[in-house]
């Protein structure tokens, strides 16, 4: 029996050769062209996870709150009271990188699908950017592109997008990230799950039309980018926001009405993906029709209608009997709604088009039983993480009191911390988040750009409990987090420390840790260094997510983020998984910002102290630190390591200080280390600090000091009359690990860290530190 396919053919559609075989092998006989394309994009990395999946497997995905966990459009858990929270987080990398702007808005909009899907009205977006150094004119069109995408999406749907990070480094510059993490308030009695059921139900297509865009989408985010990945436009959706605002209240109207047995977004491999989704989880069939789907575009084959990735589109498994009880209403909403099919016994995914059978596949051969590689892992470490740990700080030049001795001579202390706040990574991102509608809706409790985390009232809108929560203080935190240059270094410590810094910056608000959803960005698993970085980091986040009793809820893994280098070699991103974790809190009206709040509050350093970071090396390190990576061009040494209990320790802490009225600020020393943090809170309060440092040896580390990264530290300030118990407290529970270092003081003193003898080693204006800090992002993209 000849193959109807060349191996090129075959190729195109992302599928292997002995992956064809099997494919022969399950149908037997062989697939033709529908077929194979709906294998292609089911069958592809970013449908399956044929490579990340046996790694996934040691996630912790249980806890006292989980309601709704990995295998769903979006996990749920308890927030208490009888409010229900979906949230998860979702990669559109590759269509960013070609189309920046619909690839962002894209982005958005599929994450919000998977919100509203369960039942859920969406009230927050976070995001999570990582781009190629400013100084390209390509990456300052992408990150113009993206920026408006997300803006325009959020914004005119109506959903405030509360915070984020965002990330420059050069190993971004072909392949941009574009993280969206979408939250929202369950409306629905039941949660609205995805398995189909009822034997004879009828299958509903509902939403928009289906058009050509979008063709291949998800074959195209599991494929290394080209230079051709530029024509490949076809691949970037289209989306209409305003059509999504009324899809939303067409599907929560619906969920409300009980006759919607089950209900699956058209995300990615849109129809294909969808019926082999809803069928394999229900155990059952599904028989559709094309000719009954709408459509825009004349002389479709099956092939487009069920590769195509037109959005804001759903199936629904509805109540044999209430189909036109559902298709009043979508009408209603100016949405189609139209009965394509039906549930059948056999577990198949049967295709009708023009009288004729046009596909048909087991749906377990598309959804469930997919090609899973357990690849070999490589047993020593890789040259490139050998060569970096030979790094140590002696390889830098000297440096005393007076300021970093470089070649060109003294820079002082001052002017080290100037640049880091002049680095994009570390300045403030306002002119981003400008852009974003973040008060629609008029729950947001802390503004973007002042706090290390979101907050935002858990307020239901609609239904009988909205009245009852008017004036609640109930309240959810969220932050993504992830430094991929730790992760390229040692991406073990590297993920678990993006796990800590999560839940450090939710502590910082007054929120306790509740769950986790994960976006593992990564390269080509087929390399063996590729797949040694996937399997470190996840067992890095496994063990993470335990120790801090946050389990995974799902996530998304987008891999295959290369590009061509000058020499046209393909060079993989750093690793990168993002850890989107929420938490939280009783009374909103806690929750505290980073900035500081009154002179004469006293700062407080919780984790490692000052006088110890000498003695602590592996928790405290310039290894991967962004004063490396900006003032000496180095990417080197070892990222911290965390220490568990310290971390559990130090968050506790802050969490009680802050819900005692104690505590009045709170910010993580991360990027740029205690300098930075000092100077972002001196920014975001507008106010000034006196802060004593330790003396050092004369051969000693000035620069480690302020500007080392890691060891489970919290800068705190405490109003005077709360200093007693404070101190009371701290020595109780965190003995060894807290310091009182200094005084919030009047703007006009500015930022001074001193010595015990009273020389200076910063000494900053505000307004100065201000200026820098604030224009660094907008000064390089209107170059």
């Amino acid at each position: 029996m000849v193959a109807p396919f060349s191996p090129d053919e075959i190729a195109s559609e992302g599928i292997k050769p002995d992956e064809y075989e099997e494919i022969v092998r399950r149908l037997g006989r062989h697939p033709n062209r529908a077929e194979l394309g709906m294998f292609g994009v089911m069958w592809s990395e970013h449908c399956c996870y044929k490579n990340s999946r046996p790694l996934l497997k040691q996630f912790p995905t249980e806890g006292d709150r989980i309601l709704v966990g990995p295998g769903e459009n979006a996990g749920v858990i308890d927030a208490g009271d009888g409010l229900r929270v979906a949230f998860k987080i979702e990669s559109h990398n590759h269509p960013s990188a070609v189309e920046p702007f619909q690839g962002a808005a894209t982005g958005v909009g599929g994450i919000l699908r998977d919100i509203f899907t369960m039942g859920a009205r969406p009230i927050a977006v976070l995001n999570a950017l990582r781009f190629g150094t400013l100084d390209n004119p390509r990456t300052r069109q992408i990150v113009n592109g993206v920026v408006a995408g997300i803006a325009h999406y959020g914004n005119c749907f109506g959903v405030p997008t509360v915070g984020g990070e965002v990330t420059f480094d050069k190993a971004y510059a072909g392949n941009p990230l574009v993280n969206a993490m979408a939250i929202g308030l369950m409306e629905t009695p039941e949660i609205v799950k995805s398995g189909a059921a009822g034997i004879g139900n009828p299958v509903l297509y509902v939403g928009s039309t289906t058009g050509r865009d979008g063709m291949g989408g998800a074959s195209f985010a599991s494929a290394e980018l080209t230079d051709a990945s530029q024509d490949d436009r076809p691949a970037v959706q289209v989306g209409d926001p305003f059509l999504e605002k009324s899809l939303v209240e067409a599907c929560l109207e619906a969920f409300k009405t009980g006759a919607v047995v089950a209900a699956q977004d058209m995300g990615a491999a849109g129809i294909t993906c969808s019926t082999s989704e809803m069928a394999a989880n229900g155990g059952v069939g599904v028989d559709v029709d094309l000719d009954k789907v709408p459509n825009r575009e004349t002389g479709m084959v099956p092939y487009e209608y069920l590769l195509s990735e037109s959005q804001e589109r759903m199936l629904f498994v509805a109540q044999k009997g209430r189909e036109a009880e559902l298709i009043e209403i979508f009408e209603r909403w100016g949405l189609h709604a139209v009965v394509v099919g039906k549930v059948i016994e056999e577990p198949i995914v049967r295709i009708r088009f023009q009288g004729a059978i046009a596909a048909e596949i087991p749906a377990n051969a598309l959804a469930d039983d997919t090609p899973l590689y357990h690849r070999e892992l490589m047993t020593d470490l890789p040259d490139y993480v050998k060569t970096a740990r030979q790094w140590s700080e002696a390889n830098l030049p000297g440096c005393d009191r007076a300021g970093l001795q470089l070649a060109q001579g003294s820079q002082p202390w001052t002017d080290v911390l100037k640049m880091l706040l002049d680095s994009p990574t570390i300045a403030s991102k306002q002119w981003i988040y400008r852009q974003y509608d973040h008060q629609v809706q008029n729950n947001t409790v802390l503004l973007p750009g002042g706090a290390d985390a979101a907050v935002i009232r858990l307020r239901p809108q609609t239904g009988d409990q909205a009245a009852a929560f008017v004036n609640t203080r109930k309240g959810l935190a969220a932050t993504v987090d992830c430094n991929g240059r730790h992760v390229y270094l040692d991406p073990y410590e590297g993920a678990k420390g993006a796990i800590a810094e999560a839940a450090r910056n939710l502590s910082c608000v007054g929120a306790t840790p509740v769950a986790v959803t994960d976006n593992l960005n990564f390269g080509s698993p087929e390399k063996a260094i590729g797949y040694w970085q996937l399997a470190e980091a996840t067992r890095g986040l496994a063990d993470g997510c335990r120790d801090f009793g946050t389990p995974v809820t799902g996530g998304n893994v987008s891999l295959y983020n290369e590009t061509l280098d000058s020499d046209g070699n393909p060079t993989p991103i750093y690793p990168t998984p993002v850890v989107g974790m929420v938490g939280l809190l009783d009374d909103v009206t806690q929750a505290k910002g980073q900035g500081w709040q009154q002179a004469g509050d006293r700062i407080y350093l919780l984790g490692v102290k000052l006088e110890a970071i000498a003695d602590t090396p592996d928790l405290v390190t310039l290894g991967g630190s962004e004063y490396l990576a900006v003032v000496h061009d180095t990417v080197a040494g070892r990222p911290p390591q965390i220490d568990v209990a310290l971390e559990q320790s130090v968050q506790a802490a802050c969490r009680h200080g802050i819900h005692q009225g104690w505590v009045q600020s709170a910010h993580d020393c991360a990027e740029g280390g205690f300098a930075v943090a000092t100077a972002e809170s001196c920014i975001s309060g507008q106010l000034g600090a006196s802060v004593q440092l330790p003396e050092i040896a004369a051969d000693g580390r000035w620069d480690r000091l302020l500007f080392g990264e890691g060891g489970a530290r919290i800068i705190v300030s405490v109003t005077p009359t709360a200093i007693a118990d404070w101190e009371a407290y701290l020595q109780a529970h965190l003995e060894g690990y807290w310091q009182a270092i200094g005084t919030v003081t009047p703007a006009a003193d500015g930022l001074a860290l001193t010595t015990v003898d009273d020389q200076p080693i910063v000494q900053a204006a505000i307004t100065d530190l201000t200026t820098v800090w604030e224009s660094a992002i907008a000064r390089r993209l209107s170059s």
